[in-house]
């Protein structure tokens, strides 16, 4: 891409770090890994900045007792923080909202040089968790409020529907999207009453740590939140193993893992895995419009998003031109490798990342398929920059048509109608996101009803459902298990218990009936509540 800029640097920014380095120092790294649960003579491991391939920070690792003791530590805390009011754990929540944007800067840094995304798309995290803040901070209480159900018999039976908090939680998140996979997933559990034992990937704690310093200031106890750190296979078990319930974001593979794992102890799971997204454009959708949506959809976080969009389907009659609309705002993206504003699209995240889209591209290549934009790496801006890449003509075989990428690479696929686009972007073992493009509201919504998706996001690629926190987001298929925001995100961490008061009688023959007159008595009871359209 000959007109993609080195460097983006934002004349008006305002004054700090501006550099990964500037942003990590020894400083913030030794006041940070405080919040991690780990013996003091630990052994430690070198985490590198993908902007610069630098090591800049050396954190310590738990062991499977520091998990123990994690749990413990937790759940002493989680006792006193159940029998606060709703309305103070509310408030907490309502407190660390404000803190958000108050230390904004410093946390978009920490998200940048750990992740090597754009400022803009480390503002989408900050946000989101935000929104996810606000919304359990008001709505909490009306979610787990005591309910009154109908009773088998109307005055004679008295029923409520109690919510009780899990426990502690164990959660395992991602590097993609540090701040908000990892602290926007734990607020309902909090608000629900649980304490949580967190492992964050090691390559994005620090922002972990830094969100878990805020939320202490904003009055969780902070024994409540217990962070360790360490390799998957050597820690991951335990935390599966000794959480009350467990939440993961990760890969479908690993997600498989933790399933079973759990499934073992009958603990409950919440799983958002790997996707393989798909964006329709309708023959009637807005091209300049659809265009610049794509963009969106498919390189925010160089791709690195689990919702992001790796297939696009376009109606054949309108193909060439919005292909022409799309791949000119490819080739003009600015990558940028500073902790400013101004870059269209960041850095993967690691060598393993870049190697990934490398053997999908280059595969697919090789295969026939043709670059319309991108398709090669930029080390002159950093060790795991990549151009956005768009492909067309790509064979079914190749690994980029079926497996997920995860990095900033599109495939282009043409299609005569409706029925196959839809038919097309079902035929895949994922079911997490999708996206469709037309003019008429109506045609978008009876489309996107028939796809086979967690979320659907009409004339948009993946922000509108996500953001909406009252309303559930998760995956189909492979996809996952179970849905984080809504009431869903909240109650999921919660047992429910049904407590019923029978009035005046009790069950079995009364007043001299036998079993025969009471059975009778019975039938023409329930054909009554029936006739009187009681529930």
């Amino acid at each position: 891409m000959t007109d993609t800029v080195d460097t983006v640097r934002n004349p008006i920014a305002a004054p700090g770090p501006r550099t990964a380095d500037d942003a990590v120092t020894a400083e913030v790294v030794a006041r940070l890994i405080g919040g991690i649960t780990a013996g003091p003579e630990a052994e430690t491991t070198a985490v590198r900045s993908p902007l610069t391939g630098e090591v800049h920070a050396e954190l310590p690792c738990s062991t499977p007792k520091d998990v123990a003791d994690a749990f413990d530590r937790a759940r002493a805390a989680q006792r006193a923080w159940a029998a606060r009011p709703i309305r103070a754990r509310e408030a907490v929540l309502l407190r660390f909202h404000d803190l958000l944007f108050q230390h904004r800067d410093d946390l978009l840094d920490l998200v940048q040089a750990e992740t090597g995304k754009a400022r803009s798309h480390a503002f989408e995290e900050l946000g989101a968790v935000a929104v996810a803040s606000r919304h359990y901070g008001r709505t909490a209480g009306r979610y787990l409020r005591t309910r009154r159900r109908n009773g088998v018999f109307p005055v004679l039976t008295h029923v409520q529907e109690i919510r009780h908090p899990k426990g502690v939680v164990g959660q395992i998140s991602p590097w993609n999207y540090p701040l908000e996979l990892s602290i926007g997933d734990v607020l309902p559990a909090f608000v629900a009453g649980n304490g949580v034992v967190t492992k964050p990937d090691t390559q994005t704690a620090l922002t972990c740590l830094r969100a878990r310093e805020l939320l202490v200031e904003a009055g969780l106890p902070a024994d409540l939140w217990q962070i360790v750190i360490g390799e998957g296979p050597v820690i991951g078990p335990e935390v599966v193993d000794r959480g009350d319930y467990v939440s993961f974001t990760g890969s479908t593979r690993t997600g498989k893992e933790v399933a079973q794992r759990a499934a073992g102890r009958l603990v409950g799971a919440s799983l958002e895995l790997g996707g393989k997204n798909a964006m329709l454009v309708l023959r009637d959708a807005d091209l300049d419009r659809a265009a610049e949506g794509a963009v969106r959809a498919c390189f925010s976080s160089a791709g690195q998003l689990c919702i992001s969009i790796e297939r696009l389907f376009v109606a054949r009659e309108i193909a060439d031109a919005f292909l022409e609309r799309f791949t000119a705002r490819v080739r003009a993206m600015k990558l940028g490798n500073t902790l400013a504003y101004g870059a269209d699209m960041g850095s993967l995240v690691s060598e393993r990342q870049l190697a990934t889209v490398v053997r999908h591209v280059d595969e697919a290549v090789k295969n026939g398929a043709v670059v319309l934009a991108g398709g090669k790496p930029r080390p002159d801006l950093g060790p795991f920059f990549y151009e956005p890449t768009v492909l067309d003509g790509v064979d079914e075989q190749s690994a980029v048509c079926g497996e997920e990428t995860f990095g900033p690479v599109v495939s282009v696929y043409r299609f005569d109608s409706e029925d196959e686009a839809v038919e097309r972007a079902n035929a895949t073992r994922y079911g997490l996101n999708s996206s469709v493009w037309t003019k008429d509201g109506g045609r978008g919504r009876a489309v996107a009803a028939r796809l086979q998706t967690g979320t659907v996001n009409v004339n948009e690629g993946y922000a509108p459902a996500y953001a909406s926190a009252a309303a559930p987001m998760g995956g189909m298929k492979e996809s996952g298990v179970g849905r984080r925001h809504g009431s869903e995100g909240i109650l999921k961490y919660t047992e429910v218990q049904t407590v019923a008061t029978q009035r005046l009688v009790g069950f079995g023959p009364a007043f001299g009936m036998t079993d025969e007159q009471y059975a009778k008595f019975l039938g023409t009871s329930l054909k009554a509540l029936k006739a009187l359209r009681l529930k």
